[in-house]
């Protein structure tokens, strides 16, 4: 007899330095828009049209980085357990993941270039499940690696064929 999961939100938030993780984020993707436009603005003596644009796109970059950041860092929440990974996340569309612990098949742990300078890391949680991958970002990279090694212990201890 399998029992049920329980149906709770995950316990964990993510480490605070990923605030500043989405907020360099968004403020990069807001300047590969705005530095082209910028460019051309400047090539083309500055249609009106095209300075509009451009501010718009600071506007939004700015705004973008100013308030999801904290929206995004109250929602993210993780948790694993000895029978599930936990994970809560999104802002538009919240996504709530439950990955049995018999059903992971990898543990990967990931730190770009933002992650390294500000001390984060992600671990992806690859299941045999169609819908993908389970993610927690914005770990404090000794936690990622600690999680790293307790969830590869774990999936060790558990039986099954995780298929």
């Amino acid at each position: 007899m399998q029992s049920t999961l329980p149906l709770r939100p995950p316990a964990h938030r993510v480490d605070p330095r990923a605030r500043q993780w989405w907020r360099l984020r968004g403020l990069g993707v807001a300047a590969v828009v705005a530095l082209p436009q910028l460019v051309v603005a400047l090539v083309l003596g500055g249609p009106l049209w095209l300075w509009a644009t451009l501010i718009a796109t600071v506007v939004v970059g700015v705004g973008y980085a100013a308030v999801v950041p904290e929206i995004l860092f109250r929602i993210h929440r993780w948790e694993v357990t000895d029978e599930a990974v936990y994970t809560l996340s999104g802002w538009l569309v919240r996504e709530w993941r439950i990955a049995p612990i018999s059903r992971v098949q990898t543990v990967d742990t990931e730190h770009g270039p933002l992650q390294q300078l500000l001390g984060l890391a992600s671990v992806t949680v690859t299941t045999a499940s169609a819908r993908g991958p389970v993610a927690i970002r914005g770990l404090a990279t000794a936690e990622a690696r600690e999680l790293a090694r307790q969830l590869t212990e774990t999936t060790q201890a558990t039986p099954g064929d995780a298929t």
